[in-house]
């Protein structure tokens, strides 16, 4: 009996395109519309919920996506200023394939970092000690003020991983570096976020400044674990 023909792969089940997708492609042709270019900005997360009809969650949502790919940054004060204005497909097509990787990222973050903060906690220095110290107190200065504290907390992560001295392991932290970035911007953008990671931080260094390897492993694992539930797949 001949085998039945396959039938064509364009004839798939659609996919409906998810809320905050639909608003990274509207707030696109906003900035193509309105001509807008590097150093611009865009109306304030309040004023474009209005005017798209959308919780401010969901314009939240949209926002992160842009900042993650590059095409805007988010500035306590100064809201969503424009960095680039690259092709709208370019951009969509990003944002969907990093939601495909994060779930990798996450796994890579728990098998690479809870066995750098063992290390850590046997082989830091008395310096390593200050530069994680330093790092939290940044955080927490700038989570005061208002910020989200992402650059403080890459800061922590790479003491951390400095604290280890392993360079194997660091080089292959440099290499999903990028990545790890972008599921930070959309973790530390969650309303009370900030303060949870920072809490997680203190926990790691407790243990590391305590040379416990078992601790601090511990400590970092549910740090990850805490700040993993990034994707934005969840329309508001």
């Amino acid at each position: 009996m001949p085998a039945e023909p396959r039938r064509p792969a364009t004839l798939q089940p659609l996919t409906r395109p998810r809320l905050y997708e639909q608003l990274v492609e509207r707030l696109l042709e906003h900035v193509t519309e309105h001509r807008l270019g590097p150093g611009d900005r865009l109306p304030p997360e309040r004023e474009l919920a209005g005017r798209l009809g959308v919780s401010r969650a969901s314009v939240v949502q949209a926002l992160v996506a842009l900042e993650v790919q590059g095409v805007i940054e988010v500035r306590h004060g100064d809201g969503a200023v424009i960095r680039e204005v690259p092709a709208d497909r370019q951009v969509l097509a990003a944002v969907r394939a990093r939601e495909h990787r994060l779930r990798e990222v996450i796994e890579a973050r728990e098998a690479l970092e809870v066995r750098i903060a063992a290390l850590a906690a046997q082989r830091r220095t008395e310096q390593d000690l200050r530069r994680i110290d330093e790092s939290l107190a940044g955080m927490a200065a700038d989570i005061a003020a208002g910020g989200r504290g992402i650059a403080a907390d890459e800061e922590f992560h790479a003491a951390v991983t400095a604290a280890a001295h392993s360079g194997l392991l660091a080089t292959l932290m440099g290499e999903i570096a990028g990545l790890i970035r972008e599921s930070r911007i959309e973790s530390l953008s969650r309303p009370g976020r900030p303060a949870e990671s920072l809490a997680g931080h203190r926990a790691v260094l407790l243990a590391i400044r305590a040379g416990d390897p078992v601790a601090a492993s511990a400590a970092m694992g549910e740090h990850i674990a805490a700040v993993s539930d990034v994707a934005l797949g969840e329309d508001g």
